[in-house]
């Protein structure tokens, strides 16, 4: 992909005074993500001074371009994903990707695009719950991928340092260090909030409102009302949704980060110290006065937003105490440690369990080749966690491991015997090339 690099681009962006700032001074903000054949040095350099009346005409033409719809289906195609109810995949796409484009330049340019519904998958939680996902067209993702293309910098370039989820240059460990660093200074009164439902309930009316104060093109102000109100097929049954945003859209995360800005503002505002990722949230203070006064305007601004707090999930507590922590991102923050969240774990022990199945028939040496790059993500994730853990996770693995082994062999049993410890040990193993989280762990320890 080409890049937009000029020193414009490396200027900040601030929509708000210098006296509110999440944590530490707002950081400068870079534009060197952005699409070099969309955004030229001429609209960068708007994004950075402003445009005039702060809105955004004439966008369409952008959208429309074959250079924009080129750059999108490639990167639809490194994305990959499912076909969606029309059955065609990516691979069937690249035969035809020429002619596909084409045709879609001219049903946007003619005003004849009409999205197809999206396909309603359940996926497991790891809970027993499932979560759904919806998965448009391939030439559906092409059109959102192009739109992306064309709004994200305007509205990124309002978004605050606060929210980290689904943002150019920004993930979950950056978020976590942001935790990370609030609480040794102090802010250990934690508020953590849970949105019920979020990507299914946001209002479409106050969505294309924020939309519209950043954008006036109203054939782009279309474009994502259609991508909205697509319908959702699940087996036979068909319905138009009337709130919310499919999750496995293009531009859904953008459009949920769109209408939670508000909210960072807010927080902001009043110098509380929230960190987002998408409609995962915590805001830190140091009392327990400051952090009830967050949450009363937590839940007032929910109530006249549309949207609902998780009762349940919702709580104020002193992370320093036993049974008053929080969950964030996979994590556990109580009581001074950090740990893997319990789901964290069970979610890794199901895919290893998935991938050490007895039944599998293929070698030890294919197993521990797939087992890997899920040990080593895991680790690079998690490797910040109490280490206690580990040693636990690694003795879990080789268990699995050795039940195979005497599958082998016809000889039933699940690997918990002395004797299996003794004829295929740990040092058996490493020569295998397993990797462990312990030695990563040891390591790493090390190299600092």
């Amino acid at each position: 992909m080409g890049s937009a690099k000029d020193g414009a681009m490396r200027d900040s962006v601030s929509t708000v005074p210098a006296t509110a700032k999440q944590g530490t001074d707002i950081q400068p903000r870079t534009w060197d993500w952005v699409e070099a054949s969309v955004w030229t040095e001429p609209m960068v350099s708007a994004l950075v001074n402003g445009v005039k009346g702060g809105k955004w005409f004439s966008l369409i033409d952008k959208v429309t371009r074959p250079a924009t719809l080129e750059a999108a289906w490639r990167r639809v195609a490194r994305n990959r994903g499912a076909a969606g109810v029309d059955g065609q995949s990516i691979a069937r796409f690249t035969h035809h990707a020429a002619r596909y484009l084409a045709e879609l330049e001219a049903a946007l340019k003619d005003g004849s695009y009409r999205p197809q519904p999206v396909r309603r998958v359940e996926i497991p939680k790891g809970d027993g719950k499932t979560r759904p996902l919806g998965i448009p067209t391939v030439k559906d993702r092409v059109v959102q991928t192009a739109l992306k293309l064309v709004v994200e910098p305007i509205f990124e370039a309002q978004f605050r340092d606060g929210s980290y989820g689904f943002r150019p240059g920004r993930g979950a460990k950056d978020a976590l260090r942001e935790v990370a660093r609030l609480l040794q200074e102090g802010y250990t009164h934690v508020v953590d909030a849970d949105l019920r439902s979020y990507f299914d309930t946001i209002p479409h009316g106050p969505l294309m409102e924020r939309v519209g104060e950043r954008i006036s093109d109203g054939r782009v102000l279309e474009l994502i009302r259609l991508f909205l109100e697509q319908d959702i097929m699940k087996g036979l049954e068909r319905w138009r949704p009337t709130a919310g945003s499919p999750q496995g859209a293009v531009v859904s995360p953008l459009l949920a980060n769109l209408y939670l800005h508000p909210l960072d503002l807010l927080m902001e505002t009043r110098g509380h110290r929230m960190v987002r990722y998408a409609d995962d949230f915590v805001i830190l203070c140091r009392s327990e006065a400051e952090a009830r006064d967050a949450l009363r305007a937590v839940e007032d601004w929910v109530a006249a937003n549309g949207l609902t707090l998780h009762p349940e999930k919702t709580h104020v507590g002193d992370c320093r105490q036993p049974g008053q922590g929080f969950d964030f991102l996979g994590y556990r923050f109580e009581a001074g440690r950090r740990r893997a969240r319990f789901k964290s774990v069970l979610a890794l022990r199901a895919k290893v369990r998935d991938l050490t199945r007895r039944s599998r028939g293929v070698s030890l040496e294919r197993i521990v080749a797939d087992l890997n790059p899920l040990l080593r993500g895991w680790f690079a994730y998690f490797k910040h966690a109490t280490p206690g853990l580990f040693d636990h996770v690694d003795g879990f693995v080789r268990r699995r491991l050795r039940a195979i082994l005497r599958k082998q062999e016809k000889r039933p049993g699940l690997g918990h015997s002395r004797a299996d410890h003794q004829r295929w040990t740990n040092a058996f193993f490493a020569k295998q090339g397993l990797f462990t989280l312990t030695t990563a762990y040891a390591a790493a320890r090390d190299s600092r």
